[in-house]
């Protein structure tokens, strides 16, 4: 099957910042993924480069096989892009700069479409607005809704929730959560990891212009988070063979790392055997908020 998103030995330099070191990956039809990074790990260039707004200084990227140099018109048709930035005509009506975006890929009839997404994005009351009066908030959605007017297959979202209220959120991933459901490619950046682990089956991370982690949410958050166990304990003192476990301590509480949830036999057992009751407990599954942190503070290797 064609992939959605193909990348292959990506390098981008600007002078002489080596932004991106041999990105490789592949993002499947259907996928919603995720591309995590620190700011400046080379996310933004990655999809610049996708967008045809900047080129490789090296390799090679297709959109649902679409060489993005080569074929560049077909891979611009199948690939819609939510830009970090706010970027807007400021003379023109919502209603009017997607028809104007829905014109650029040759749809003439698309307002039953463009209503739909003005609907969907709580839009519909801002359509005859220019778009310099409104909100941040509603800046960005109109961004979502021109990235989406000529319905693309593969939808690119470059942080489309930063500085956004929660209703926005929530009634955003609703609709892009039918457009995955519908068949539509997501892939997403974002530095709210919540939503990354809500959203995402699988996840790629950027550290210093290289891909540092890939795999499925479930696999990362298995194979790299730590269970957090507190203990109130009575006696307050921990028996020695825990002391490994321990990840920080205040008075009667102690809090235990676990890598795997069938550590809890091992501490309860010398618990017991150390004649310490247990007056409190409380267990903390790992998230990817935590993952993150413990891949990112690994060093990677050099190109």
């Amino acid at each position: 099957m064609t992939p959605a998103i193909e990348i292959r030995e990506v390098h981008k330099r600007f002078a002489s910042l080596h932004a991106l070191r041999g990105v490789s990956l592949r993002v499947e039809p259907g996928e919603f993924f995720a591309l995590l990074g620190p700011n400046g790990a080379g996310k933004t260039t990655l999809i610049n480069i996708l967008a045809g707004l900047s080129r490789a200084t090296q390799g090679r990227c297709a959109v649902m096989g679409h060489d993005v140099v080569d074929d560049y018109r077909n891979a611009r048709r199948v690939l819609g892009v939510v830009p970090q930035e706010l970027v807007y005509d400021a003379f023109f009506t919502v209603r009017e700069m997607l028809r104007f975006q829905s014109g650029y890929f040759g749809l003439r009839r698309n307002d039953d479409w463009i209503d739909e997404l003005l609907h969907n994005l709580g839009l519909t009351d801002k359509a005859e607005s220019p778009t310099r009066k409104l909100s941040g908030g509603m800046k960005r959605r109109v961004l979502v809704a021109q990235a989406l007017v000529h319905k693309p297959p593969v939808i690119v979202l470059d942080e489309p929730t930063a500085g956004v209220d929660v209703e926005l959120r929530q009634s955003l991933w609703a609709f892009i959560r039918r457009l995955n459901r519908d068949g539509h490619t997501i892939v997403l950046t974002t530095h709210y990891l919540e939503e990354a682990e809500t959203l995402c089956s699988r996840i790629a991370m950027l550290k210093q212009g290289q891909v540092i982690a890939l795999d499925s949410t479930e696999n990362l958050l298995r194979n790299h988070g730590a269970t957090e166990v507190r203990l109130r304990l009575n006696p307050g003192r921990l028996p020695e063979m825990l002391r490994p476990m321990l990840s920080s301590a205040e008075g009667n509480d102690f809090r235990l790392s676990l890598r795997q949830c069938g550590e809890l036999e091992t501490v309860m057992a010398a618990l017991r055997a150390a004649n310490i009751n247990i007056d409190d407990v409380e267990v903390s599954k790992p998230d990817l908020e935590a993952v993150f942190l413990r891949i990112m503070g690994k060093p990677i290797k050099s190109h």
